[in-house]
This record gives structure tokens, sequence and C-alpha cells, in this order.
């Protein structure tokens, strides 16, 4: 990847990436899938930024509109970091620990596109049905 050369050009870049990402957040956001990334220090730290990016990126290369990335702060599970939340509309919240960018991509894969949840992943549930 060509490094960026000029202040518009990261201007251009940051644009991009904010309309792929909060334009989608509208008013009907809760009848999106919402993936949350925990991006407090100690999650940026083990990797987050990497996998929030992975995340974005497997979202817009499979097109899926439904679908909300939003960031956080510490979700309280430092131990796992990096945390991701996923929240279909009307279920439960599962909350994966230790997602870099690669589990990142198959997270999009798996879960959100086949609706398969990972239970090895899980660090907590809320649920009882999983």
């Amino acid at each position: 990847m060509a490094g960026i050369k000029s202040l518009d050009e990261l201007k251009a870049l940051r644009d991009k990436h904010r309309e792929s990402v909060l334009g989608r957040d509208t008013g009907d956001s809760e009848n999106k899938i919402r993936i949350t990334v925990g991006m407090a220090t100690c999650g940026i730290a083990s990797g987050a930024r990497e996998t929030i990016n992975a995340i974005i990126d497997e979202v817009a290369k499979e097109h899926l509109m439904n679908v909300v990335v939003v960031q956080s702060g510490c979700l309280g599970y430092c131990y796992a970091e990096p945390t991701v939340e996923v929240r279909f509309p009307g279920k439960e919240a599962v909350l994966y620990g230790n997602i870099d960018a690669k589990r990142g991509r198959e997270l999009v894969q798996r879960h959100i596109k086949n609706g398969e949840i990972q239970k090895d992943w899980i660090i907590e549930k809320t649920f009882n049905n999983i």
C-alpha cells in the first residue's frame, strides 16, 4: 500500500471511511446489526485498531448495509482484548474476546453473514440458548 503523501489525501481517506461506517448509523440503526469494538487504551494496545479496520473492510467488501460498526471505551475485559460485541436486533448481545484482525474478518463471515455464533470465542453471554 502506497503511503499518504499529503494532508488532502489523508482527509480524503478519513472521509471515505467515515461515510462507510458512520454514514450507516442513521435513525434506523436499532434495526441493524451492531458490531462494537472496545477501543480503550487496553484494546488499542492489544490490536483493536487493526481489528476494527478489518471488520469495517469485510463489512464493506460484503456490501452489508444492515450492519453498523462502532467503537466504545473499555468494556471491562482487559484480559481478553481486543473485545467485540455483536448485537442483532431483538436479540441479546454476544461478547467475543481475543478478536484480532483475522478473527474479525471470520466473525463477519461466520456470525454476521451465516448466523453461526462462535462459541469458543465468547467471553460473556447474556442469554441461555447458546
